[in-house]
């Protein structure tokens, strides 16, 4: 897996030296420090996927291609039938399932995301556009600023990313949403 995550470090420096940005450059519409930055870019690992779908959108490739390697191909609509969704591994604490991973040119992002049980609160990030989360299993602790809320399920909630926001499972049962980002 550490080499899979390397990989992705080196399709992201791709992508920006391609397009003749550099590292400050980067870090900077994302948000991040530089050093935040060189680190993703060099170990692949802890890169937000909220960061990879920003990345993929800024330079026009599929999200997709910047996790796999490989383009998405489809255009017209793309079928995704239970246990089919394109595993991504970006953070230890979510598994996250890629749910449009052959479908090109997407203008949002839908991921089912499964977290298991958990005392630790949720990691706070921040990303631009917007993001909707629905929980289809369990009870998720969102975190949206100083608040948490709850989501059980067929709950959800929309919501600025750009304020500190992190997910975690509530209770004692995995829990399972389905988040769509968009910028």
């Amino acid at each position: 897996m550490e080499e899979d995550l390397k990989e992705i470090g080196l399709r992201i420096k791709g992508l920006r030296e391609a397009c003749d940005v550099t590292q400050e450059e980067l870090a900077q519409d994302l948000g991040v420090d530089v050093a935040t930055y060189q680190q993703w870019e060099e170990r692949g690992a802890d890169v937000p996927i909220s960061v990879v779908y920003h990345i993929a959108r800024k330079f026009g490739v599929d999200m997709t291609e910047v996790l796999t390697g490989k383009s998405a191909k489809l255009d017209t609509y793309h079928v995704v039938r239970r246990g089919e969704g394109k595993v991504v591994d970006r953070h230890p604490a979510y598994h996250f399932e890629d749910m449009a991973w052959r479908y090109q040119n997407k203008i949002m992002q839908p991921l089912m995301v499964i977290l298991d049980p958990s005392d630790e609160p949720a990691e706070l990030i921040t990303h631009k556009g917007q993001e909707f989360n629905f929980v289809v299993e369990g009870s998720v602790a969102v975190t949206v600023g100083d608040k948490e809320i709850i989501l059980n399920e067929w709950d959800s909630i929309y919501f600025n990313p750009e304020i500190p926001h992190g997910q975690r499972c509530h209770g004692d049962a995995v829990a399972k949403f389905v988040t769509v980002i968009a910028e």
